[in-house]
């Protein structure tokens, strides 16, 4: 299981799932160690298999960072914070977690869309 690091500590993933909101961006860094880039990518690809069956999933892409940084970026869309939370508790997706190189970090944090005039729509 990759070792969970808030992104804000005073309010963690579990606190999150928790309120109501709908739609949400799940925006997970993960940073882990470069000899580990395969066994990551292998276990990321298991996982979000398991995510792209559940109701409410929209979307997901995973993005690398350039160079030699090894740290990886996932977004993913859901319909509400009520799926995504069933997702993330489903047990076969926790099965999955154990599948994660012992370097990784995850870093989960759900977002919600802005409206700014003239620049983006929420």
């Amino acid at each position: 299981m990759p070792q969970m690091r808030p992104l804000d500590p005073a309010f963690p993933i579990d606190r999150q799932i928790a309120v109501d909101a709908s739609p949400v961006v799940l925006v997970n860094v993960f940073t882990l160690d470069q000899a580990d880039e395969q066994a990551f990518l292998q276990a990321w690809q298991g996982d979000a298999a398991v995510m792209k069956r559940q109701p409410g999933f929209i979307s997901t892409q995973l993005h690398r960072a350039i160079g030699d940084s090894p740290a990886y970026l996932n977004y993913a869309v859901w319909e509400s914070t009520a799926d995504f939370r069933a997702a993330f508790m489903h047990p076969e997706f926790r099965a999955k977690l154990s599948a994660y190189p012992a370097s990784a970090v995850a870093s989960p944090h759900l977002f919600q869309t802005v409206a700014v005039p003239g620049i983006c729509v929420a």
